[in-house]
């Protein structure tokens, strides 16, 4: 199996950037430089090779809370984005759950924790 077909198999859901803009009432470009910095993992995928996000990155109101922190640790871990993605999606027995599980249930700091454990 093939790196992005893991990811496809771990990410039930994902949004295209337009549909963020439009739940956020903010400009397109706003969301691309959130990628561009690295605040937010996009990946192109389906028929058109759009940019998408897994949607549960997103919220009503912005990103999950402590995403934008678990991404920096994991990328000063050298973590390439499909593998943070596969780290994020991927069941931990010791949170239960996910790390994503984790971020939305507003538990940032255990994820954090291990975010940080792979730096050793």
């Amino acid at each position: 199996m093939s790196e992005i077909e893991k990811i496809e198999s771990l990410v039930p859901a994902w949004t295209y950037l337009p549909d963020i803009c439009e739940r956020w009432g903010v400009p397109v470009t706003d969301v691309r430089d959130m990628v561009r910095s690295g605040q937010l993992i996009a990946v192109r995928r389906g028929p058109n090779n759009s940019l998408q996000v897994p949607a549960a990155f997103i919220e009503d109101t912005g990103l999950v809370k402590h995403l934008v922190a678990t991404l920096t640790l994991l990328r000063d871990c050298k973590f390439t984005d499909l593998e943070i993605l596969e780290w994020l999606f991927t069941e931990q027995p010791s949170l239960p759950g996910s790390p994503i599980q984790a971020l939305v249930e507003n538990r940032g700091t255990e994820v954090k924790r291990r975010a940080q454990a792979e730096l050793i």
